[in-house]
């Protein structure tokens, strides 16, 4: 079986969508998430800007092989918020990505089954209203050779399309590259065969 090396995730935070249930309305917003503290500031942003809502509640994914999500029922029963948000992140294959829905209470209580449609349904329009994007999962190297080596260097990066990320030249030269996770193996072969170039896998 190939192992994957690609993932789908949005591009940018989308503008809230609304779900109305008997009074009570519900806003959805999707972020791309790149580490798990910014959360909180995602979260306290749309507090700010919702300050008169009651609750404000969320799920999030994070990676493409140690996954690690977390949900947040912010005070509705539990399961009937986070839970069904989540739900809909898996049900588009998503990661990296953060879904808050903010609701203002009406005055009539739905019920847990009402709450879990209502959040299930304002992800996923949240979802829908995003850019989706499928990006690789990449594979960063460290190589550290003398500069005689670096013609021998430099045609293994073009020859397998790996991108030099950064590069320090003092006495040696090292340079930080990335390449397609199945590409990876490959190239780490190659410079290893190289002989002169010491190749850190981070």
């Amino acid at each position: 079986m190939l192992e994957k090396d690609t993932y789908k995730t949005v591009v940018k935070p989308s503008d809230g969508v609304i779900f109305k249930d008997r009074g009570s309305k519900f806003l959805g917003y999707a972020y791309p998430l790149h580490r798990e503290d910014q959360v909180k500031a995602f979260v306290d942003n749309l507090k700010k800007e919702h300050h008169k809502a009651r609750h404000w509640c969320y799920a999030w994914q994070l990676g493409s092989d140690a996954i690690k999500f977390r949900v947040n029922d912010d005070g509705e029963p539990n399961n009937s918020a986070g839970q069904p948000i989540y739900g809909q992140i898996l049900s588009k294959e998503l990661t990296n990505v953060l879904v808050v829905v903010v609701r203002y209470f009406g005055g009539t209580k739905l019920g847990v089954g009402g709450l879990v449609n209502a959040y299930k349904t304002s992800a996923q329009l949240a979802l829908e209203a995003a850019q989706i994007i499928t990006r690789t999962i990449d594979i960063h190297f460290k190589l550290i050779f003398e500069y005689q080596y670096m013609n021998k260097v430099m045609r293994i990066i073009k020859e397998k399309n790996a991108t030099i990320v950064a590069q320090k030249m003092e006495l040696n030269c090292e340079y930080e590259v990335s390449i397609r996770k199945k590409e990876a193996s490959a190239i780490k072969i190659a410079f290893e065969e190289l002989r002169h170039v010491k190749v850190v896998e981070f």
